[in-house]
């Protein structure tokens, strides 16, 4: 086989920060989340949102709690332009909302930019111009001083347009393609923009560092923040925003190290949408957060219905595996996890813990509105624990072992007959032609306790076809109606294990009683319901004797 060309590429290199502090950090509290799915979601869209999706869209980023919501490039797109007129014009703006709008740093641009949120309370201003040498080179064909020159001249005109503005401007910059950009010209390039607008520690400026294309290791863009941090002045007076990509499938870990490094803002989009491969996730990095004790402060408590209204705004679908959010997520078929997740399930139960542990699952499917019905489901790779969960959560039915053991070797042979997953339905169904509704030679119709001058049971039976009745002794009926079967139907027959519980409360419950029974080629178990549970116990002895019969 052909080997790839890798030797026409070359590796990213590494920032001189050999004192780097974020590796020994952790995450305490939420960064400022900054939505961008209105914007960079939706340029990124086959079909872009009409305004009946964006409003769905944006009303949605509210109520999980985004108080920064960048709506748009209102100067490039009439559509856009249309959509933040009639957020404004409507009131659909919380006051407690910041919309933040998008533009380059061109003079036409950013008077129609300063058009559009005429009558917005608070507004974000974002420019941006490209700074990396690869595209001062090969696309404006400038140099360092001439992209200087276009941010200074951009900030200057919104600076000016912002002090004749009837509402609260807030400014931010990006030095776009920050990733690529030689930190110290990044931090020139700031600073001059910063000489413009004059921030303070009461009247901050954002600066937001942008992994446009994502190009190295998360650890590299955390040494680029944490090294930038560090050389940039009025730290105090700035709010360092990241707003990572995900061309290397790292944009939440590359956004956790860089909040590591020193930042205090995350730009991003639910489920990552975005150009290429997509924005870093929100969804994900807030819910990382969530499992670490930390409050994100975003709502995702109906994570479900969160995707249904994504989904449908964005006509991107959310994937099956996607964390925290996928519909499969929570859902374990192989036979050891679902084992575990059973066991750890009972366990947390039992020990009233204040804390979440249940193997394999990092968070509580409560906690996002799903529910355990959904953890464990059942194909051809599922064990014994898996069924062991259906039948409990779903049937009622607490499984002994043996049970567990004999019914799992059924249910995956139904399942690779099926060729797919089975329902809880499907599995119920199988446990009922297994054991409660199985025919056999011998059935129990009732049975009397021992009168006071005969120390022996006595057994209403119907055995190939004929009613008999038979008496037995025995210490109690399973044994005395075992002792009976041997006789009747010359069989070993000896009672391994035994075991029942209640179906509900009451005393009108039913009972489950169940059965290990032993013979000369082997084990097989029983299962009886009935609403005498001595009855019960019964049918589950003659249930196991008539699968020992069907084996001999």
């Amino acid at each position: 086989m052909a080997s790839m060309p890798a030797t026409k590429y070359r590796p990213f290199p590494g920032v001189d920060l050999p004192d780097r502090t974020w590796p020994e950090r952790a995450l305490e509290r939420a960064p400022v989340w900054c939505s961008v799915d209105l914007r960079d979601g939706n340029q990124a869209l086959v079909e872009p949102m009409g305004p009946e999706r964006k409003r769905r869209l944006f009303a949605l980023l509210v109520e999980v709690g985004f108080r920064e919501i960048e709506v748009g490039f209102p100067a490039a797109s009439e559509a856009e332009w249309a959509f933040l007129r009639e957020l404004i014009e409507s009131g659909g703006i919380p006051e407690d909302a910041t919309v933040q709008v998008l533009t380059q740093a061109r003079e036409d641009l950013i008077e129609r930019t300063f058009e559009a949120i005429r009558g917005a309370p608070r507004a974000i201003v974002h420019l941006y111009n490209s700074t990396s040498e690869l595209q001062r080179r090969v696309v404006f064909g400038m140099d360092r001083a001439g992209i200087v020159e276009v941010a200074v001249r951009g900030a200057e005109q919104i600076r000016a347009l912002a002090e004749r503005h009837d509402g609260e401007v807030c400014f931010e910059y990006s030095p776009e393609s920050f990733s690529a950009t030689e930190l110290d010209f990044a931090v020139e390039i700031c600073e001059a923009v910063m000489d413009v607008w004059e921030p303070l520690p009461g009247r901050p400026v954002i600066l937001n560092l942008p992994s446009t294309v994502e190009m190295a290791t998360p650890n590299v863009y955390a040494d680029q923040v944490e090294w930038f941090a560090r050389h940039v002045r009025d730290r105090d007076a700035l709010v360092l925003s990241l707003h990572p990509h995900n061309d290397r499938g790292t944009a939440v870990a590359a956004a956790e190290l860089a909040l590591m490094a020193g930042a205090d803002r995350v730009e991003g989009t639910l489920f990552g949408n975005g150009e290429r491969t997509g924005n870093v996730d929100l969804v994900t990095l807030a819910l990382n957060l969530y499992t670490q004790g930390v409050d994100p402060e975003l709502a995702f408590w109906e994570l479900d219905r969160v995707v249904e209204v994504a989904e449908h705004c964005t006509r991107v679908p959310v994937h099956p595996r996607h964390p925290y959010a996928g519909e499969l997520v929570y859902t374990a078929f192989s036979g050891s996890h679902q084992d575990a997740i059973r066991k750890g399930m009972a366990a947390l139960a039992e020990s009233r813990s204040d804390h979440w542990e249940v193997p394999y699952l990092p968070i509580d499917p409560q906690d996002v509105g799903r529910s355990y019905e959904a953890v464990i489901r059942i194909n051809s790779q599922s064990g014994k624990g898996g069924v062991a969960w259906v039948m409990e959560q779903d049937h009622g039915l607490r499984l002994p072992r043996a049970v567990q053991v004999e019914f799992a070797r059924a249910v995956q042979a139904l399942a690779d007959e099926a060729g797919g997953e089975l329902t809880s339905r499907a599995v119920g169904e199988a446990f009922r032609r297994e054991y409660l509704e199985r025919v056999g030679p011998v059935a129990v119709l009732g049975y009397e306790h021992p009168r006071a001058d005969d120390a022996a049971f006595r057994f209403v039976l119907r055995v190939d076809g004929r009613e008999l009745r038979v008496r037995a002794e025995g210490t109690g009926p399973v044994e005395a109606l075992a002792r009976a079967l041997r006789e009747l139907r010359g069989v070993a027959l000896r009672v391994v294990d035994y075991s029942e519980h209640a179906l509900g409360e009451g005393a009108g419950a039913r009972a489950a009683a169940f059965v290990e029974a032993e013979g000369n080629r082997g084990r097989r178990c029983g299962v009886g319901v009935d609403g005498d549970i001595a009855m019960a116990s019964l049918k589950a002895l003659v249930n196991a004797s008539n699968r020992l019969e069907e084996c001999s």
